[in-house]
């Protein structure tokens, strides 16, 4: 007999990763997904470089080119480029931001498709700090007018996290050549 399975996946469970406990309760939420994944028959070398080839695009790419524009906001005399600067600058790191929070969860079904363990990994540590990170830094900006010394701040703390993220890649690449 033929058996048709048919998978449903919610990304409103993904919105409870924050109030659950732990790799199991992650695990189980992500079951569904991991199984469709497993069932597409997807080349190993995609599911085990897909996510660091992508992440490394948004931290090279958008990271990069988001560093830029902050130095030019913070050292440009060109009123012009400082504004086009300001414009696209949060703009950019909100997208680097939004594909880094998606690229986890990619990351940890990349892990369980290959029946390895999350969230053990000094990566997956470097990770959660650096996403929690990037929250704090996107509020920032809201605090400037109260208190312009918040400027200073937001550059060292975002270069801060660009050097994590950049420790996390490399871990994430020790990470993948392990297994």
């Amino acid at each position: 007999s033929s058996e048709s399975l048919l998978y449903s996946f919610s990304p409103v469970s993904l919105l409870l990763f924050g109030a659950l406990p732990g790799a199991g309760a992650v695990t189980s939420s992500l079951r569904p997904a991991i199984e469709l994944v497993k069932s597409l028959n997807l080349p190993d070398w995609l599911v085990h470089w897909g996510h660091p080839g992508n992440m490394a695009v948004v931290l090279f790419a958008m990271g990069g080119y988001g560093i830029y524009l902050g130095f030019r906001i913070r050292f440009s005399d060109n009123v012009e480029e400082k504004a086009k600067a300001k414009d696209l600058h949060p703009k950019l790191l909100g997208g680097m931001f939004f594909f880094f929070a998606v690229g986890a969860i990619g990351g940890i079904t990349s892990l369980l498709t290959s029946d390895k363990p999350i969230l053990e990994s000094p990566h997956a540590v470097t990770g959660l700090v650096g996403l929690g990170l990037l929250a704090v830094q996107t509020v920032l900006p809201a605090l400037f007018e109260g208190n312009p010394g918040l400027r200073n701040a937001h550059g060292i703390l975002g270069s801060g996290i660009m050097t994590l993220f950049f420790l996390h890649a490399v871990l994430g690449v020790q990470l993948g050549l392990s297994y």
